[in-house]
């Protein structure tokens, strides 16, 4: 199979496994290329930064990528796992932008954060979900990000209906060995969580071409949502952003719940 029926075949999947059909909402082509991740905001979700890439670059054509980086920046939805939901407050503490914590949330990400933070990765694209993020593989120095992340008992798979049987069986293992999460008693699903808090859970804003701009902001107050305030924390290094100096960006936006 090639690499865009790959994609059109994990968008299906995707699909069937218990995630709302719209989620997906078209297979990517397959690209992979290098990048820097910039944060991570949970345990399946990065932003990265690929230098000198961007919408008015054109690259790549009729891409995904390319359609929303911003200066090169894409929020990346890793494939065929699901991490523990990581809350942050909104803005004020209110919506929009606001998500309830789910247990063993911040740890999956701590995991993550470990694993990939200002590193250079491996992109191989899969799909586009319906909030615009570019579901993909990552990899660093040749292991698999996604695999680890099962392997280690921070995620659930998500490929039941796949025929690659990998990530089946790394959960299985983790279950036996007790690892992360599993270490919990009757963990629930993330997707079974997000339906029991639909009502708290609302997306940060899709990044799009021209959204943010160097030197135009200074203070939290006037970021929109947390993917924003990271970009000119790490991109364009406003540090009032961040007074703890502890990567984290308007705590009272971007903190998780530790």
């Amino acid at each position: 199979m090639n690499r865009a029926g790959t994609g059109l075949f994990c968008a299906v999947l995707l699909c069937l496994n218990g995630t709302a059909c719209g989620d997906v909402l078209r297979p990517d082509s397959g690209q992979e290329f290098s990048a820097r991740v910039i944060a991570v905001l949970d345990g399946d979700t990065v932003l990265i930064l690929r230098k000198g890439v961007g919408a008015a670059a054109g690259y790549p054509p009729a891409s995904s990528v390319g359609e929303r980086g911003a200066g090169g920046l894409v929020k990346i939805r890793l494939a065929e796992i699901d991490a523990p939901e990581v809350g942050h407050a909104g803005m004020g503490g209110q919506p929009p932008n606001s998500q309830k914590a789910q247990s063993f949330g911040a740890a999956s990400r701590s995991s993550l954060v470990e694993m990939v933070l200002h590193r250079q990765v491996r992109v191989h694209t899969v799909a586009v979900d319906k909030y615009g993020r570019t579901v993909a593989q990552l990899t660093v120095n040749g292991f698999s990000v996604n695999e680890e992340m099962v392997r280690r008992g921070m995620a659930w798979e998500y490929s039941r209906y796949h025929s690659d049987r990998r990530y089946i069986a790394l959960e299985k293992q983790a279950r036996q060995a007790g690892r992360g999460l599993w270490a919990q008693h009757d963990p629930t699903p993330p997707w079974l969580w997000r339906k029991q808090h639909a009502a708290e859970t609302d997306f940060s804003p899709v990044l799009a071409p021209g959204d943010y701009a160097c030197g135009s902001k200074h203070h939290c107050s006037q970021m929109r949502s947390c993917d924003e305030a990271h970009y000119y924390l790490t991109v364009c290094g406003v540090k009032t952003l961040n007074p703890k100096n502890d990567g984290i960006p308007c705590e009272k936006l971007c903190a998780s719940g530790r």
